[in-house]
């Protein structure tokens, strides 16, 4: 298991997603110089494309040499391309299409009109991140710089869901996903392992929404229960709030005098 958690607690979402893209940024511009390129998985939802909003709207994103960077995705609603509610959809319209990213080293998720049904759809998945991963890798994903997720009020993650099967997944490291308990059920998600093979894993949370789960997930919870207790990275593991989300944590955890 990776280092304890670290908690970064911003004032509000908007603060928390420009600081969070700026802090992105710099990942990028230093994965970049060290190796080359960079490899970011990206997280849908209010906060992930609250990030990507801003991280396009940043001076600073012209630093980052954007044909270098591999994107992948935490997690996919298994709905038709170019549907709204697909998070590939929500990300090329909040930065995607604004930067000049090399289409080969954008990697979405398979669609629903595509030939997949969604256990093969995540099979095909898979191997595609198989193929990207080198022998430096030890596995059968790349080693992602930055792993970003959302976590949801229930202390889900990508599509990985408290109890449900997916959660529970030690080999594969995508799977498909039916009866999410939120719509649409069908989805296609990273698995635990796959997450786990980040050098960092971001958690973002905003809200009074997210404060239960974000104690909860930080208290000890067992990952089957609460699954954003169980994303953590190689080297780091980056909670990233507003004082909405982090007002139900324990006060060891993150004293109410230093907001």
């Amino acid at each position: 298991m990776s280092a304890a958690p670290q908690l970064v607690v911003h004032r509000d979402k908007e603060l928390m997603a420009q600081a969070a893209a700026a802090r992105l940024i710099t990942k990028i511009v230093d994965a970049q110089a060290a190796r080359g390129y960079a490899s970011v998985v990206l997280t849908g939802g209010r906060n992930g494309n609250g990030l990507l909003a801003a991280l396009a709207a940043a001076p600073a994103r012209d630093a980052v040499d954007w044909s270098r960077l591999d994107l992948w995705w935490g997690d996919e609603r298994f709905l038709p391309d170019g549907d709204p509610e697909r998070n590939y959809t929500q990300a090329k319209e909040a930065l995607l299409d604004s930067v000049p990213l090399n289409p080969a080293r954008v990697h979405p998720m398979p669609a629903s009109d595509g030939p997949y049904e969604p256990d093969a759809a995540a099979e095909v998945y898979a191997a595609e991140l198989a193929t990207a991963a080198g022998p430096e890798d030890h596995g059968p994903v790349p080693t992602f710089d930055v792993l970003m997720l959302g976590v949801g009020p229930d202390t889900h993650v990508a599509s990985l869901f408290p109890e449900l099967p997916a959660v529970r997944e030690t080999e594969r490291t995508v799977v498909g996903v039916r009866g999410a308990p939120k719509p649409p059920p069908t989805r296609i998600t990273l698995t635990l392992p796959a997450i786990r093979a980040a050098r960092e894993v971001w958690l973002l949370a905003a809200g009074e929404d997210k404060a239960k789960a974000a104690a909860i997930a930080l208290s000890g919870a067992g990952e089957v229960q609460a699954p954003a207790a169980g994303a953590y990275g190689r080297s780091r593991t980056l909670w990233l709030l507003d004082t909405a989300a982090a007002s139900q944590l324990p006060p060891e955890l993150y004293p109410p005098a230093v907001a």
